[in-house]
């Protein structure tokens, strides 16, 4: 596998990161080394993680999987973490030794020196690192604090070291850092001053004046799927807990399987109102020796029903020992009643019945073993499922976490729509965070409300700080396009360490639409995600629905989590954009002609939040071209269903 080349024609190396760990390859949720090294490489900008694996401390699968990577994929360097302790299972070093045909003690002593520094029990580490062929192997420990701090000794020699082993001197490595970007690194220049100033960022400084900032967007322009790729690589499961089963376990996706504890029902019912009676007695005038009713406390369900004798007994009422059948009370006379006329004294049976009719067995709804719900299942609110779990005995279930969700606006003319004060000349009502915290309700997820925050970038870097501290994914709107108080991508890169990993999508509305991460900032090594959707309303209701919804869909467990896409008919003409478009539009069902109809919600324009009212879905719309410039009414196209059908 060659090289990857970015935008600018400087190279990027790549790199595979493989995992050693039986715990981990039975649990991928459990390996926090792995995407903590991938954001630790892909950070430097030169670094791009192709390949990544899980295998179990086993001497042939290790070394089968670096062999592939080295020999087929050609990748240009290969981290391994985990097994370089002195555990029994520990045998990396061991596994990798045998395929270096050179070895490279300096790196392995820069790694140790800078761990011990931290902590004497560095010196519990073995790693090795080496050569083969044009590949640089390293291992580093499988702990999330080890594998970092390794990684991050020799993170700034190792593009010099790969140059090195290609047959290059390493200048043309110095040359590429110093004169271009790769994927983020960049050296900029202002043709007003001959001064230059080198970054590893592409965001403007926080402090360079207006005059000095970029006038066009350092952020490539990626597609749709693009975008939710990379989404995709960051939007890891939450970690599995353990909750009780009550209404408050609706929306949450169940991480084991559930095993029925007790046998429903749990004795012999009858399904009816009527009479237990031995079935072999047949038709006749029967004494009535007792009641069974489904209360809990029966009279006399209990004591063994003998032949020639009946119990009265009533739907779900247990059915006494020795009786074999039930007879609906339809089918039956009363002869006899006592002399205050309350109770049943002599009933006749008119009807033959057979054994075991009209009688549930214990178990024969839900025996005791049976898997009543499935891991990777929702429980919703109208599927039943509390229900069953409830009935088979079930107190606690263990679920994948839930996200917390924060919502932030931001901009000094964002005014709280509450506010009772005039709406001052320039300022506009916040509309956003109602709306986007309206949606979180409705799909079932927790949000917490952040509030507004000024243009001020200490101010906005306290309050990320903040809610970062609080959440597990972040949404703010506004502050991310090209104006002088778009302060969110370089707030992010330069105060809180953040990744950006797209700043600009192609598509209508919602252009300037940023996903960032923030590496190890949790105390579990979970990366924290970035939403910075833009300020015009609709923009940031479109973009929430296409990359937000379904991110907290795919960390919450779910197994299809991504919106449903349907086929509509248009049934008006749409006029296409430069941009693929993700149009408002009604769809509701033709039951004449069998079909979905989608009617525009009128103007599109971003900042016209009437176009979102009553909208139930997202039209995909491509691109126009000059062979294509609309679509006519009766046309066929991909909806994206983001509420209910009308």
């Amino acid at each position: 596998m060659a090289n990857v080349e970015s935008a600018k024609g400087v190279e990027c190396y790549t790199v595979g990161i493989l995992t050693v760990s039986d715990t981990s390859s039975k649990d991928s949720t459990k390996d926090l080394s792995g995407p903590s090294l991938k954001n630790i490489l892909e950070s430097k900008r030169v670094f791009s993680v192709l390949k990544t694996k899980i295998v179990p401390d086993e001497f042939d699968e290790i070394q089968e999987t670096v062999k592939q990577w080295c020999d087929v994929e050609k990748l240009d360097l290969i981290v391994t973490t985990g097994g370089t302790g002195f555990g029994v299972r520990d045998i990396t070093p061991e596994a990798i030794q045998p395929l270096l045909h050179k070895l490279c003690p300096g790196i392995t002593q820069k790694m140790v020196s800078d761990s011990l520094q931290k902590t004497p029990f560095a010196a519990l580490s073995r790693p090795i690192s080496g050569i083969r062929e044009k590949t640089i192997i390293m291992t580093v420990p499988g702990s999330l604090k080890g594998s970092k701090e390794n990684a991050e000794a020799v993170i700034d020699i190792l593009p010099h070291a790969i140059d090195l082993i290609r047959g290059g001197t390493g200048e043309n490595v110095h040359s590429q850092l110093r004169d271009h970007q790769c994927a983020g690194d960049f050296h900029h220049k202002h043709d007003h001053a001959k001064n230059v100033s080198t970054r590893s960022f592409l965001s403007d400084p926080l402090s360079g004046p207006v005059t000095q900032r970029q006038r066009k967007s350092p952020y490539q322009m990626i597609s749709v799927k693009d975008a939710l790729s990379k989404i995709t690589e960051h939007a890891n499961t939450l970690p599995i807990i353990t909750v009780p089963v009550n209404q408050n376990l609706i929306g949450a996706v169940l991480a084991e399987n559930v095993i029925a504890k007790e046998p429903v029902p749990g004795y012999r019912a009858s399904i009816l109102d009527g009479y237990a009676v031995v079935a072999n007695d047949g038709p006749g005038i029967y004494p009535v020796v007792g009641v069974s009713i489904a209360s809990g406390s029966s009279e006399s369900f209990d004591k063994e029903l003998k032949p020639g004798q009946i119990t009265r007994i009533t739907t779900g009422g247990p059915v006494p020992p020795g009786a074999t059948a039930v007879v609906m009370v339809e089918d039956t006379t009363l002869v006899r009643a006592s002399a205050d006329g309350f109770q049943e004294m002599e009933v006749q049976i008119h009807v033959q019945v057979r054994d075991n009719e009209n009688i549930r067995e214990v178990g024969s709804d839900l025996s005791v073993g049976t898997v009543v719900a499935r891991k990777d299942e929702l429980v919703t609110a109208v599927g039943g499922e509390i229900g069953v779990l409830a009935s088979v005995g079930v107190k606690e279930v263990q679920v994948y976490k839930r996200p917390v969700l924060g919502i932030l606006s931001t901009g000094n003319e964002v005014v709280d729509h509450n506010d009772l004060s005039e709406l001052k000349y320039g300022a506009v009502r916040d509309s956003n965070r109602p709306a986007l915290l309206a949606i979180a309700k409705a799909t079932g997820f927790e949000a917490k409300d952040f509030g507004i925050v000024g243009d001020d970038p200490k101010e906005i870097e306290r309050t990320l700080r903040s809610a970062l501290s609080q959440v597990d994914v972040l949404v703010t709107t506004g502050g991310v396009s090209m104006g002088e108080l778009d302060l969110l991508k370089p707030i992010l890169e330069q105060s809180l360490g953040a990744i950006i990993h797209f700043g600009r999508v192609k598509m209508k509305p919602g252009k300037p639409t940023t996903f960032a991460t923030i590496p190890g900032y949790s105390p579990d090594g979970q990366e924290k995600l970035i939403f910075g959707l833009p300020g015009n309303p609709v923009s940031a209701v479109v973009t929430f629905y296409l990359f937000v919804l379904p991110t907290l869909r795919k960390i919450s467990g779910y197994e299809n989590w991504t919106l449903p896409i349907l086929q509509a008919e248009l049934t008006n003409d749409i006029f296409l954009d430069p941009r693929p478009e993700y149009h408002r539009a009604i769809i509701s069902y033709d039951r004449e002609k069998g079909k979905l109809l989608a009617s525009s919600t009128g103007h599109q324009i971003s900042s016209r939040i009437l176009s979102v009212r009553s909208c139930n879905s997202l039209l995909i719309l491509p691109e126009k071209t000059d062979e294509l410039t609309k679509l006519s009414k009766g046309t066929t196209v991909d909806a994206m269903l983001i509420g209910q059908l009308h």
